[in-house]
């Protein structure tokens, strides 16, 4: 028997550690209600496919009571708006990204939980305003980075351009805005819209900007940034 056990504990090591990851896209939204979330669900479930990762979709915040949130390696907030938590459900995903959680918001999670500050330092910054949907020029700040290393040096692309109030400033940059390029930008110089924080429980925060247009589902080089940063989320 003591020469079954030692095999199989290792058995169970080698699966527990190549368990498929799963992701939560989590949607809700109290607010505006993008129309481009259906699209971006679907493009996240291809990169499952793609990356070998299963992927949970709910709008509802219940969730975060209801289930197993041991079980969930990435929380992804896809375009929430407005006041979704409770605050039991708030206490849950504070446990939840406190005990080593990722966590990857896109475009409006920035526009999302104004009143509950553990949020507004987790998300890096909060939606202010923004101009028309119109073309601007990104600039990568980190092009060494895994989730922008595929990036030209100037990225020019058309999205509806965020500016941020609350901008935490530890924030690891990763891409900003050229205000000269576009009009309508308020936050100067330095205006991010892409970043991410190393969390004290050891997880990954993550945050992009783009993501208001439903082309952006299909926009190679947009995906390929939500992409890489999964992964960095998931595996480093």
């Amino acid at each position: 028997m003591r020469n079954l056990c030692l095999p199989l504990f290792c058995l169970f090591l080698f699966f527990s550690a190549n368990a498929q990851k799963q992701v939560l896209i989590f949607h809700e939204t109290q607010g505006y209600r993008h129309s481009s979330i259906e699209n971006g669900i679907q493009a996240i479930q291809r990169l499952g496919n793609e990356m070998d990762f299963k992927t949970i979709v709910s709008n509802d915040s219940r969730f975060f009571l209801e289930n197993d949130l041991e079980q969930i390696d990435l929380v992804i907030f896809l375009s929430t708006t407005g006041d979704i938590f409770d605050k039991e459900e708030e206490l849950a995903f504070e446990n939840y990204i406190e005990k080593g959680g990722n966590f990857f918001g896109i475009h409006a999670a920035a526009d999302t939980e104004y009143d509950w500050p553990f949020y507004g330092r987790l998300v890096g910054a909060y939606f202010e305003s923004h101009p028309e949907i119109q073309p601007a020029e990104i600039e990568v700040v980190m092009p060494e980075h895994m989730t922008v290393e595929h990036l030209p040096e100037t990225w020019t692309r058309t999205d509806e351009w965020y500016n941020y109030k609350n901008i935490r400033p530890d924030l690891h940059v990763l891409l900003k805005l050229n205000e000269d390029s576009y009009k309508g930008g308020t936050n100067g110089e330095d205006h991010p819209i892409g970043w991410y924080q190393d969390l004290t429980g050891g997880g990954k925060a993550i945050y992009t900007g783009g993501g208001h247009t439903a082309e952006s589902y299909s926009e190679p080089n947009f995906m390929k940034h939500v992409k890489a940063s999964i992964a960095f989320a998931l595996f480093h």
